[in-house]
């Protein structure tokens, strides 16, 4: 697909999937690095911050393809408040949070070995990783932020996650790098738009979604509503409340119901870039397959537009959010 085409179907479409945009050897070297940072991750002062799928709470909705909530798994208020800063203050930061279930609720103490416990690695990968720095600074990727009309381009929010599947065959740990599309159980991300979580005003967050592994219905690939960018302003903002708390709220809209939205099945095979309207609908769909989804994600925002001060990622006078042009 060129250049043109691509850019032709994100605007009208509010996405867009490039296939082989990156190569096989690119998802092996990620693939690599998020292993080797686990390797290198000493878990002796972690606050033991876990991550759950889970469609109840709308913090689900905060890691946008994940549905993971944030849940401190954690023996007192002030235990669950340290877990909290942990996860608010991760911007500017290589962060590791634990699989629910992989913390002893009762000691804070590891259940399973630290190789097999990690669920995510967040949020400044872009930044801080020589790896994914690269990755994410790559000529190509400024080749399509100019192509899409930005002048400033910032880059933030970037995620791996780490899912681990048993091979019975050797009784060992296999690494998975993936948006929580566990196989047979990886949950079901509902309908949702990234600029809740990313708000500039106007709007202008775009999510770079890596596919590292094929996704497919039965593994919980994407599901978009084509052109429900135009149709819908922002619908919710997902802000900081107090130094350390977080909140949704419902924004007045006169919109259609985004429920009775039709949504189209996007399936990707690895080596695909799928390029995300902050205003249009997507979600996803359960894994019930015994294969993993495995996606690097970042986002991606126009740097002379106002980014509001309570959006719960904020950039630091340590680390500002990257210039794209100038990486």
């Amino acid at each position: 697909m060129n250049m043109h085409t691509a850019v032709s179907a994100f605007e009208r479409d509010g996405f867009v999937a490039i296939p082989n945009f990156f190569s096989a050897a690119d998802c092996a070297s990620l693939i690599a690095r998020a292993k080797l940072l686990v390797d290198r991750f000493d878990p002796t002062d972690h606050p033991k911050t876990t991550f759950n799928t889970s469609r109840v709470s709308m913090f689900s909705l905060l890691f946008v393809y994940h549905a993971t909530v944030n849940k401190p798994l954690l023996r007192t208020k002030q235990d669950a408040h340290v877990g909290d800063e942990y996860f608010l203050n991760s911007g500017d930061k290589i962060r590791y949070f634990f699989e629910e279930g992989a913390v002893d609720p009762a000691t804070g103490k590891l259940l399973v070995d630290k190789s097999v416990s990690i669920n995510k690695i967040g949020h400044a990968l872009h930044e801080l990783d020589p790896v994914f720095r690269e990755f994410s600074t790559r000529e190509s990727l400024k080749n399509l932020a100019r192509a899409l009309g930005y002048i400033s381009p910032r880059l933030l929010q970037s995620m791996v996650m780490c899912v681990y599947d048993l091979e019975p065959s050797v009784g060992q740990a296999k690494f998975f790098f993936a948006s929580l599309k566990n196989p047979k159980i990886g949950g079901e991300v509902p309908a949702h738009q990234d600029s809740t979580f990313l708000y500039t005003d106007p709007p202008s967050a775009i999510g770079f979604w890596f596919a590292l592994e094929d996704c497919t219905p039965e593994n919980g690939c994407m599901w978009f509503a084509p052109g429900s960018h135009k149709k819908y302003p922002t619908l919710k903002r997902f802000i900081r409340d107090g130094p350390s708390g977080t909140k949704f709220v419902d924004l007045p809209h006169d919109s259609a119901d985004p429920d009775s939205e039709e949504f189209t099945c996007v399936p990707t095979k690895a080596g695909t870039l799928v390029l995300i309207h902050g205003q249009v609908l997507h979600k996803s769909s359960h894994n019930f397959s015994d294969k993993s989804r495995n996606i690097y994600t970042f986002h991606m925002i126009e740097g002379d537009r106002p980014y509001d001060n309570l959006n719960w990622l904020q950039p630091t006078e340590k680390m500002p959010f990257m210039d794209l042009f100038n990486s």
